[in-house]
């Protein structure tokens, strides 16, 4: 254990905790179907989970492969213990990244991402334990269809990833081109589509249409003389 390396003893903990929660996630409904005597008919339980598992578990496959890069090992395993990672924990762990001036795939940008998912995790639990008690009795009202407030809250994801993402199409304008207009079209086209379906696609466009620009020289050498002098900074 002492002649652990870092990285090791992120895949070696994160592997614990992470089968831990999803133990304890199955146990619940387990514990109350116990404590109860009533178990659900197999039948009913595959009726119910097939349509979702048809969806989210292919997305939840693709996500690993998605978020690691972005986030490294420890705040991936972290992500996906704690949840919320495209609305939260995504941008906190870019954002951190970002104001450090480190990439997601080094050594610091790992320790970065994973102290800010931390913070992230923290914090929002905090919050959100003070934000029940304090606003239970005001919030229904708040988040109603009617209320005067209900628009800013169908925005609040819009905004965040807008104000996170318009700096990286500013610096790299030209390979943002291609996924942005793929990401409208395929909402124009559906606008139903959730965002877990949609980022993985982003990515992959994102990456095979830098690749093709990149290959017929319409990418200079701007985008890494930037990047040396944000190091450099």
């Amino acid at each position: 254990m002492k002649n652990r390396d870092y990285a090791a003893s992120v895949h070696f903990y994160g592997i614990i905790w992470d089968i831990t929660a999803l133990l304890l996630f199955i146990l619940v409904p387990v514990a109350i179907c116990v404590h109860l005597g009533v178990w659900p008919q197999g039948s009913y339980v595959l009726k119910g989970l097939l349509p979702v598992a048809m969806l989210f578990y292919p997305t939840s496959v693709i996500e690993v492969f998605t978020y690691t890069p972005l986030l490294g090992a420890g705040g991936t395993y972290l992500s996906f213990v704690t949840g919320n990672i495209t609305n939260l924990k995504l941008p906190c762990g870019l954002n951190a990244m970002e104001n450090a001036g480190v990439r997601a795939n080094s050594e610091e940008g790992e320790v970065i991402s994973t102290i800010a998912i931390a913070t992230s995790s923290i914090v929002t639990t905090i919050i959100i334990a003070v934000g029940v008690v304090a606003f239970s009795p005001v919030l229904p009202y708040l988040t109603d269809e009617n209320s005067i407030f209900a628009p800013a809250f169908n925005q609040v994801v819009p905004a965040l990833f807008g104000a996170l993402g318009i700096s990286y199409f500013m610096k790299h304008w030209k390979i943002s081109i291609v996924p942005v207009a793929a990401i409208i079209l395929i909402l124009l086209v559906n606008g139903e589509i959730a965002s877990g379906v949609l980022i993985p696609v982003g990515v992959v466009i994102s990456l095979v249409s830098a690749h093709l620009m990149f290959k017929k020289g319409l990418l200079d050498d701007k985008t890494e003389k930037a990047e040396k002098s944000e190091k450099a900074e």
